[in-house]
């Protein structure tokens, strides 16, 4: 039995390196996770696979800076009790642009705390947030919805097992580096070889030369492929290669990854979100950090961020600290919450127009009247 647990030393070693330290597009991530994890490819490319076969590994894939490639937001829907469950199974399964959802709740009645269901959505280019937004309410039976597109990134990274141990208040020596949500324009080849790119491996892919099939695939040489694929990455559209761990629900042994996700929201003077943003994204408990205006509807809050953890005093900790240095280095906090992370599903994005037309046809909609 080759051993499949996250807990296992080596799979850990690996893991630590796999889950969001392999940044961009490269020709052999399987290579560079053994050389950063100092465990021999053999052995990388053994428990991988034998991860992926217990369901520790969800998926494994390249992942893009979506938000570079088509308008998103995070979604706050309102939605009765009654209809939480059939919206979220909806969204989740036929509306491909809908990512991450989640049930979300709070530990007293606040600001926001009606809005149940949360998701992140990319609609791609030339289409209408907002169409999209207004055809999926009445299709949930949700009665209102807030957009809120990511301003700034201050941090995007997951690594559960590289933060298990960390301490409150841990964080880099420089401010987080900012990330634009500016959209890049694609041309066809460019978009062929993004999505050959994104699409999640199967076991018999995790191997050295995986993406050769994958330029065959689209009647590329792997040269070529893998040349267009390091321009992307040099205009900023690839994300990191990424082993996914099954983090909320238990594996096969028993155990989970992360018990609490925490969505953190601060409420900071006009202004100064930039200073806020690059100093949550300093502390290294956060996978994400951005410049969010969550509006009236929730306090007016601009800065938000995600923090997992498997004990909720320790997450609570680490959002105390956080509060505690952005005070003392001179950012007031008018209002600050959390919305904890209950039941939830996790998918990529689809980014492609083509991909929308698609999705428009099989849902009886004229694309026509969804763009702008």
């Amino acid at each position: 039995m080759v051993p499949c647990s996250f807990e296992d030393p080596i799979n850990s070693k690996i893991l630590a390196i796999s889950e969001d330290q392999v940044q961009g597009f490269v020709e052999e991530p399987f290579l560079v996770i053994a050389e950063k994890s100092g465990v021999p490819v053999d052995l990388v490319l053994e428990r991988i696979q034998s991860m992926m076969r217990a369901g520790t590994i969800r998926r494994v894939r390249q992942t893009l800076m979506a938000n570079k490639l088509a308008p998103g937001a995070l979604v706050a829907w309102e939605i009765s009790h009654e209809n939480l469950n059939a919206g979220f199974d909806t969204l989740f399964n036929e509306d491909p642009f809908s990512g991450h959802v989640v049930v979300r709740t709070t530990d007293q009645q606040t600001a926001g705390s009606t809005y149940r269901l949360w998701t992140t959505l990319k609609v791609p280019s030339g289409f209408s947030m907002s169409k999209h937004c207004d055809y999926l309410a009445k299709k949930i039976r949700a009665t209102g919805y807030r957009t809120m597109p990511a301003k700034k990134l201050f941090t995007l990274g997951v690594g559960h097992v590289r933060r298990k141990k960390l301490e409150p208040g841990m964080k880099t020596d420089m401010p987080a580096q900012v990330t634009d949500t500016t959209c890049v324009d694609l041309s066809e080849k460019e978009w062929q070889v993004m999505v050959a790119i994104k699409r999640e491996l199967t076991i018999d892919e995790v191997k050295i030369g995986l993406w050769k099939n994958r330029a065959f695939e689209i009647d590329m040489s792997p040269e070529e492929f893998c040349k267009i694929g390091k321009s992307l990455n040099e205009r900023r559209v690839i994300g990191r290669f990424s082993t996914f761990l099954e983090h909320v629900k238990k594996h096969s042994d028993g155990n989970q990854v992360t018990r609490y996700n925490a969505l953190y929201h601060w409420a900071v003077p006009q202004g100064m979100e930039m200073q806020a943003g690059n100093e949550v994204g300093r502390h290294l408990c956060m996978t994400h950090a951005y410049w969010r205006e969550g509006g009236a509807e929730f306090k007016n809050v601009n800065v938000m961020g995600v923090s997992h953890g498997t004990d909720k005093e320790l997450v609570l900790a680490h959002k105390k600290a956080i509060d505690d240095h952005l005070i003392a280095v001179g950012i007031p906090l008018a209002y600050t919450n959390v919305f904890w992370g209950g039941r939830s599903e996790i998918k990529p994005s689809e980014v492609s127009p083509l991909a929308y037309r698609e999705w428009c046809a099989r849902e009886g909609l004229d694309a026509d009247t969804m763009r702008d």
